[in-house]
């Protein structure tokens, strides 16, 4: 929603917003672009008299402004579908939707097309470095890149964001069970999926993850618009095991690998974002971008000097020979792919300390607690944040022995990671909220140690 506002502003609206709970980097930009921020949802905000009100899907019933807002009857849209009718019309959109990795290959495909010359604009969760913000209308009638999330999109309307979004190209990048505060089963997402394929035009391009059972099953059930395959024999793939550049060091190279496409070789990509996931995301970029009119040659030069995304990967900072990385993984998947890719570009004796927060809805709910030991496995020291779980962190990760921590106090948890890291270590921070400016904190008490 602060991208959306973004977006609204630069059409020439006056916005204005509130939330609980907003903080950077998204809190920074809304203040850079003057959206003035109002704290809680209470109903004195009438008095502002907006033409509209875009209502995000953390507002809830029962919430004094929303019970204002229906009982004047006063003008109300969702933020998919003030997308939909103000800002995509016009213009083609590709669209990128999976469980994991939407915000990476959504700000990779962005800065393939600009730095092709096409000016896109973009929505993205999160905030790519080479844009410095996380939503531009770009050109009129250029790309507009969105991120299309399965999560429902408002109070009252309970479909998926994505169907609001008529992709000429769409990005399926991988599907898991996911969301369990809305969906019964993995079957339920699908049929979300199946939804919105139903929806693309037959003009388009559908970029499908072929190691995807979940989304063979979907594309079987019916499917009107082209398919490129990735990950597939059928289609983009990789036949050269990563390579660690050795001109880059360790932990933060590059990796190197041959892209093919029916047997043809379509170059050597070098790519700054590591790990098996990534070059699934790599694979899916460039078939989006090659269906967008864009060489593949050309695309994998661009993909070469993306620059990232931060809180993906991102490095915050070194202290005493310490590196803390931050990452917005959540699920017990995206946390396990996360550790593999660090764990590849470590050098000999260093070691991965995970911080983990159980923090989305799903996690929270403890759906999926019994699959964190596992995704854990590749990390020597795990440290977990159990405040304000229902149900037991220290419990669950009982199985991992000495190699866990569990605190309920976040001063607590720095202080056993602080007594843990040396020199060499890279503590990797994972999770989908603010985690109290854990990373900072944690730079700030391992630079105080030193100095002692």
């Amino acid at each position: 929603m602060g991208g959306l506002a973004q977006l609204a502003k630069a059409m020439g609206h006056r916005v204005t917003g509130c939330d609980a709970n907003v903080y950077p980097p998204m809190s920074d930009q809304l203040v850079a672009s003057g959206i003035e921020l109002i704290q809680g949802f209470e109903a004195d905000q009438l008095a502002l008299k907006p033409d509209l009100w875009v209502v995000g899907n953390v507002a809830r019933r029962g919430l004094p402004l929303i019970e204002a807002i229906l009982n004047q009857r006063l003008p109300m849209s969702s933020g998919p579908a003030f997308l939909a009718e103000h800002v995509m019309v016009g213009r083609p959109v590709a669209a990128v939707a999976g469980t994991h990795g939407k915000t990476t290959t959504s700000s990779l495909l962005a800065w393939v097309l600009e730095q092709s010359g096409l000016s896109p604009g973009f929505l993205i969760g999160g905030v790519p470095e080479g844009f410095g913000v996380s939503a531009r209308m770009g050109r009129p009638d250029g790309v507009f890149v969105i991120e299309a999330d399965e999560y429902d999109t408002a109070f009252f309307d309970k479909r998926s964001k994505f169907l609001h979004y008529r992709a000429q190209v769409a990005i399926l990048n991988n599907l898991e069970f996911d969301h369990a505060d809305i969906f019964a089963d993995l079957a339920a997402i699908e049929t979300q999926f199946h939804h919105w394929i139903r929806t693309l035009p037959s003009e388009g391009c559908l970029v499908v993850n072929g190691q995807s059972e979940a989304l063979r099953r979907v594309i079987a059930r019916a499917c009107y618009t082209p398919v490129t395959w990735f990950n597939d024999d059928r289609g983009l793939q990789t036949k050269a095991p990563n390579r660690p550049d050795p001109q880059h060091n360790s932990p933060a190279g590059r990796e190197t690998f041959d892209i093919y496409q029916a047997d043809q070789c379509l170059g050597q990509l070098v790519s700054p974002l590591w790990g098996e996931h990534n070059r699934a995301n790599a694979l899916a970029v460039l078939g989006a971008a090659m269906a967008l009119g864009v060489p593949a040659e050309q695309a994998m030069a661009a993909m070469a000097s993306f620059p990232g995304v931060k809180r993906r990967m991102q490095l915050r900072g070194e202290s005493a020979g310490i590196r803390v990385w931050d990452d917005f993984a959540h699920h017990p998947t995206a946390i396990q792919t996360t550790l593999q890719g660090l764990a590849r570009q470590l050098a000999t004796g260093q070691r991965i300390l995970a911080v983990i927060e159980p923090r989305s809805n799903t996690m929270k709910m403890g759906v999926m607690r019994d699959q964190l030991p596992t995704s854990l496995s590749q990390a020597d020291l795990v440290f977990g944040y159990s405040g304000g779980l229902d149900w037991s962190l220290e419990q669950t990760l009982a199985g991992l022995g000495s190699r866990a921590c569990v605190r309920e106090q976040l001063d607590d948890l720095i202080n056993a990671i602080v007594e843990q890291a040396r020199a060499g270590d890279q503590i990797l921070v994972m999770s989908n909220g603010g985690f109290g400016g854990l990373h900072e904190r944690l730079l700030s008490r391992l630079a105080e140690r030193q100095g002692r």
